[in-house]
C-alpha cells in the first residue's frame, strides 16, 4: 500500500522544488491530506503550544468532561452511540475578529502563545494556497482572493482533547465527515494516534509525527478546482489509553464570499463542463451545520438548487 504523503517544505527552496511540487499535487489529487515537515513554524513555539494546551485541559476541562460522561452514562453504553463525539473542545476565532478575550479560563500566557501560533499558521495557510495555485495553473493569489469576501477569510482554531475511552468500538472520538471550508492545518499529538482518512475503500491512519503539521482540503477547494482536488472523509478513533491533543486551524472563505469553480479550470476540462454550483459560503455553512456527518454530495446538490439566486462577480486577481 502507498505510504501516507509526508512533504518537506524546505525542499521548495532548492533543486528539489519540482519533485516536491509534484508530491503536493499528487497528495491533493489522490489523498486530500498530507503531512508537512520543515514548514517554518518554530519547534519551540509548537512545544509551548502543546504544553499550555495540555495544562489547560487538565486544569479547566478534564473534570467537566468526566462529569458530562457520568451524566450521560457513557461508560456503561452497550450499543453504538451515533449522536455525539468523545471529545472535549473549545474554539478560538482569529479572523475577521478575534474572540480570544471572551474565552473563559484562558491564562494570559496561553492567550498570548495561541495568538502567536495563529499568525504563523495563517502565514503557512496562505503560502500553501499559493502553492496550490501554482500547481493548478491559477494566477498567484487567486485562492486567497476567492476566499476573501468583503471582510477577509474566516480563520479559527478548534482545540480538542480526546481522553481515554472505555468503549472505543461504540463511541467515536469524532464521527466521519469532510470539512466544509478551505484548507485545514492540524498540529496533533505525536504520541497518541487516532486520526484516520478514508481512501480506496478503507480507513488509513494519519501517522503522528513530532512537530509536523497535517494538511487537509475542505469542500470549498473541491468546488473551486471543479473536482480536481477532493475533500476526504476522516474521523478520530477514541483510544483506551492516553489523551490525544488536536489543534486544527481552519482557513475558510469569508461568510459572504461566493464559491464557484475557477473558470480557468472549467475551460481546461475536456467536456468544458462545470460540475459544481455557485453559492455564498454562509449558505453552505447553514446547510452543513445540520448535515456535517452525512455525505457531501447532497449538500452540493442543494446548493445547485439555490444557484440561480446567487449574484456572482468575477474574482479580481490584480
Amino acid at each position: 500500500m502507498e505510504s501516507f504523503p509526508v512533504i518537506d517544505l524546505s525542499k521548495l527552496n532548492g533543486e528539489e522544488r519540482k519533485p516536491t511540487m509534484e508530491k503536493i499535487e499528487d497528495a491533493c489529487e489522490n489523498w486530500g491530506f498530507f503531512e508537512l515537515v520543515n514548514h517554518g513554524i518554530s519547534h519551540d513555539l509548537l512545544d509551548t503550544v502543546e504544553r499550555r494546551t495540555k495544562e489547560h485541559y487538565r486544569k479547566c476541562m478534564e473534570q467537566r468532561f468526566k462529569e458530562m460522561v457520568a451524566s450521560k452514562g457513557l461508560e456503561a453504553v452497550q450499543s453504538e452511540i451515533s449522536d455525539l463525539d468523545w471529545e472535549s473542545t473549545f474554539f478560538l476565532r482569529h479572523l475577521p475578529e478575534s474572540n480570544m478575550a471572551e474565552i473563559p479560563d484562558l491564562e494570559e500566557d496561553y492567550r498570548k502563545v495561541m495568538k502567536e501560533f495563529a499568525l504563523e499558521v495563517e502565514k503557512l495557510a496562505e503560502q500553501l494556497l499559493d502553492l496550490l495555485c501554482e500547481n493548478l495553473g491559477l494566477e498567484k493569489g487567486y485562492l486567497k482572493k476567492a476566499f476573501y469576501g468583503s471582510k477577509g477569510p474566516n480563520f479559527g482554531t478548534k482545540v480538542s482533547n480526546y481522553p481515554p475511552c472505555p468503549k472505543p468500538d461504540l463511541i467515536k472520538g469524532l464521527r466521519a465527515h469532510t470539512d466544509a471550508g478551505g484548507i485545514i492545518l492540524l498540529f496533533q499529538d505525536d504520541k497518541v494516534s487516532g486520526l484516520q482518512l478514508f481512501k480506496d475503500g478503507q480507513w488509513i491512519d494519519v501517522p503522528p509525527m513530532k512537530h509536523s503539521i497535517v494538511i487537509n482540503l475542505g469542500d470549498q477547494l473541491e468546488v473551486i478546482t471543479n473536482g480536481k482536488y477532493k475533500s476526504v472523509l476522516h474521523r478520530v478513533i477514541a483510544q483506551t489509553d492516553g489523551t490525544r491533543m488536536s489543534i486544527a486551524s481552519f482557513y475558510n472563505p469569508g461568510s459572504d464570499a461566493v464559491m464557484y469553480p475557477a473558470p480557468a479550470l472549467v475551460e481546461k476540462e475536456a467536456e468544458e463542463s462545470q460540475i459544481y454550483p455557485k453559492f455564498v459560503f454562509a449558505d453552505y455553512m447553514k446547510l452543513y451545520s445540520g448535515l456535517k456527518f452525512q455525505a457531501k454530495e447532497p449538500r452540493f446538490e442543494a446548493m445547485k438548487a439555490m444557484e440561480s439566486t446567487v449574484n456572482m462577480d468575477p474574482i479580481a486577481t490584480a
